[in-house]
């Protein structure tokens, strides 16, 4: 029985074009996602929406929330709790404001798409229920792009709380794809007081769910899921608990996993070095030589 793998059509037709040249990569975006982690009696859960079917990227699949990097936050200096700026950069192979706009994002997007706010008052602390009227708005203004999320911290005297992250992974998405995204993958612990819902405008449907139970649902072929994203909920399943996964992340190697498209006896072979499991065979009598790329949240 097949899987949950995402594995659009035009994949085969675009490798080829990559290899004999007629298709030109565009410059992956640098973008962020959240594992958003709270425990439950039967062990930790994690947050996941399901993409809209009506999304031209991976509709339909299950991800974490996450998107792209708001240049405006790479060179605004907001306050700060956590690691500094220099660890992070040195963490996630980047200079100072590349890093604090990729930590930015991560932030963001959890508080866009889930309503979940990694930020507070002082170093120490976090920030209450956010579902009144007044955060609402701040949030459409994000999502809207009216401000940065340096000036909605700014503005509302926040400190952004980076200890509160753990840096999981890396993924970069195949050349041949027209969307690309170089994605940094973090764990998070819902903070206490607050509480998720469904944000996104992108989403019609989230849900709390044990990795196991949805790696389960992955193999069967119920939920649809990215390589990234599968990947992720199978690196979960050791933890007996949130605050163990994310203490964890701090050890993670966080090397980029790119794909590689290779033609071996007539046809394309589609892997992810280390991630053997999503390996594609697809039959072609005109296959590509070589074709080189990775995979995205």
């Amino acid at each position: 029985m097949a899987n949950g793998q995402w594995y659009p059509p035009e994949w085969p037709d675009r490798i080829r074009a990559l290899a004999d040249g007629t298709l030109t990569p565009v410059s992956p975006k640098r973008a962020a996602t959240v594992l958003l982690l709270k425990d439950t009696e039967a062990g930790p859960a994690v947050h996941m929406l399901r993409r809209r079917a009506s999304m031209a990227f991976a509709g339909g699949a299950y991800a974490y929330p996450g998107g792209g990097v708001d240049p405006r936050d790479d060179d605004t200096r907001i306050r700060w709790a956590g690691p500094p700026r220099a660890s992070w950069a040195e963490r996630l192979g980047v200079d100072e404001a590349g890093a604090q706009a990729i930590v930015c994002a991560a932030v963001r997007e959890t508080y866009e798409e889930a309503g979940v706010l990694l930020a507070g008052p002082d170093p120490d602390s976090v920030v209450g229920d956010t579902t009144g009227d007044d955060w609402e708005a701040d949030r459409a203004a994000l999502v809207a792009r009216e401000q940065s999320f340096a000036e909605f911290l700014h503005r509302r005297g926040l400190v952004l709380r980076s200890d509160l992250l753990g840096a999981w992974a890396r993924w970069i998405t195949p050349e041949f794809e027209s969307r690309r995204y170089d994605t940094w993958f973090f764990a998070a612990v819902l903070p206490a007081g607050q509480r998720t819902r469904n944000a996104s405008t992108e989403a019609d449907r989230t849900v709390w769910i044990r990795p196991a139970e949805a790696a389960a649902g992955y193999d069967r072929g119920e939920l649809l899921m990215m390589p990234p994203t599968i990947a992720a909920l199978r690196e979960l399943l050791p933890y007996g608990t949130a605050a163990e996964a994310l203490a964890a992340a701090a050890a993670r190697d966080l090397t980029p996993v790119q794909a590689t498209a290779r033609l071996r006896d007539g046809e394309i072979v589609l892997s992810w070095p280390g991630h053997e499991e999503f390996t594609k065979h697809v039959p072609s009598s005109s296959a590509p030589a070589d074709a080189t790329g990775g995979g995205r949240a």
